[in-house]
């Protein structure tokens, strides 16, 4: 993924565990892929909910003191990229309050198409936020609620909000994971001998020695307390809106992720592109990490030898200092520097799975030229991103998008490659099993959930900056 396009974020819960929080930091340890501006956790010890949140990656976050000051065998956990406005330590979740119910945390995983409306009609009866982002909105629907039981609450409050969204909900007895009807965002469930565990990937319960049970289904309020789990159906059924890009780069290649395995369906990706791209060639050669598999399966299906070509830095943080102006291209060197006794010479493949702005991905032609590369040619493992999105990735302007303003040939002397070819999105359909249950709406602008006026929240001048933040 190119230009700093930025995840969601990352969420885990767990319940009944003497070690939740460090479970909880393991977890999201390996979910930092989804989110590295923020991070923080919420326990209850059984009188208190204790938190612990600031800027930074999990393990600067989190150190064994921090983690001794958060007792309790129940906690969750969220790691945060902001999709719009400021990052700001006020933004970052889990959200704490104390309202007549008692104390309540929440961390959501997602966007609200209808966050702004919602929080007109809030403030317009008195309600005061701290924060601008879409949880926020969640708890204030939450408190109004006036039902005997939290689960009543829920039920009448999830069906108003509309858009893309996981949420952990952590009361003083129970954890909730709930998903939206359209199950944008995977939710999973896991057990680890008597405890309960929720998380955004499977790879978060591999860590910690989890056995995954379950996906949490779309439309579904999974309810865990004392005596077990339940499950709730607030919502109206819908069709199913799995978001395609937690495949093509989102997730990481050893999750399951909507019922399959990530690695495998980028595998078969690079083999379609293989098909409908193929080429004359000496390498194969993927850009790294997210290019991996699709790169893969690019080499096997079309016999062309598979090889690393590019080594990636992954100690670049998000607060690595940018170069001066004069030199602001060797800050792709520091991310990704190539091997020229690999390179020189060399017809190379090079796999990546998606361009935006197109410049990064120049930048790094021109690094694979000045390695001694004989030929480039670019293969992309999605279809041309022409549209943004509304429901969670921070996919920018569309003016913004190379592939809406520029044509194909025109992306191709931009960047500076031999040829260039998209993978279309028929072949990409017929990567995963159930094509009917997944989002295209960056590459087909067929959006599955009405956005309206206020839906462009990556142009807010009509709200002069008063729309919501999400992840």
């Amino acid at each position: 993924m190119n230009e700093s396009v930025k995840h969601y974020c990352g969420l885990f819960g767990i319940h009944g565990h003497r070690d939740a929080a460090r479970l909880t930091y393991l977890g999201l340890y390996s979910l930092q892929h989804r989110g590295e501006e923020a991070a923080g956790i919420v326990t209850f010890d059984g009188k208190t909910m204790n938190a612990h949140k600031a800027m930074g990656l999990v393990s600067e976050v989190f150190d064994e003191k921090t983690l001794h000051q958060l007792p309790g065998r129940m906690a969750i956990g969220h790691t945060r990229y902001s999709t719009t406005g400021s990052s700001t330590l006020k933004n970052s979740q889990p959200l704490v309050v104390s309202y007549a119910k008692g104390s309540l945390a929440v961390a959501h995983n997602g966007n609200l198409v209808n966050a702004f409306e919602l929080r007109q009609q809030l403030e317009a009866n008195g309600s005061i936020f701290q924060t601008t982002v879409d949880s926020e909105i969640i708890l204030h629907l939450l408190a109004r609620s006036t039902n005997k039981t939290f689960q009543e609450d829920l039920s009448e409050c999830l069906p108003l909000l509309q858009g893309a969204f996981s949420l952990l909900f952590m009361t003083e007895r129970e954890l909730i994971g709930a998903r939206d009807p359209n199950g944008f965002r995977p939710l999973c469930i896991g057990r680890l001998n008597n405890a309960y565990v929720l998380a955004s990937e499977t790879c978060a319960l591999d860590i910690i020695g989890a056995k995954f049970l379950r996906e949490v289904n779309p439309g579904e309020v999974v309810v865990i307390g004392p005596d077990g789990m339940r499950s709730l159906s607030p919502f109206k059924p819908k069709q199913r809106s799995h978001c395609l890009f937690e495949h093509v780069y989102f997730s990481r290649p050893d999750s399951y992720v909507f019922g399959e395995s990530v690695q495998s369906v980028r595998i078969k990706l690079g083999r379609q592109l293989a098909r409908e791209y193929p080429v004359q060639a000496d390498l194969v050669m993927p850009i790294p990490d997210s290019g991996n598999f699709a790169a893969l399966g690019y080499s096997q299906e079309s016999k062309i030898p598979y090889a690393i070509g590019m080594i990636r830095n992954h100690y670049v943080g998000r607060t690595f200092i940018q170069p001066a102006q004069e030199i602001r291209d060797l800050k792709v060197r520091v991310k990704f520097n190539p091997i020229k006794e690999i390179i020189k010479g060399q017809r190379l493949v090079i796999v990546d799975d998606s361009i935006v702005r197109g410049t990064t991905t120049r930048a790094r032609v021109k690094s694979l030229r000045e390695a001694g590369a004989k030929e480039i040619h670019l293969r992309v493992s999605c279809p041309p991103t022409k549209f943004a999105c509304f429901y969670g990735i921070d996919f920018p302007k569309r003016k913004e998008l190379i592939a809406n303003t520029k044509t194909l040939d025109e992306i191709r002397q931009f960047i500076g490659v031999d040829s260039l070819g998209y993978l279309s999105l028929e072949g990409l359909m017929k990567a995963v099993k159930r094509p009917d249950d997944y989002c295209t709406a960056c590459w087909s602008g067929q959006y599955p959930i009405p956005f309206g006026d206020e839906g462009d929240k990556f142009a807010l001048e009509k709200h002069a900056g008063q729309g919501s933040e999400n992840c």
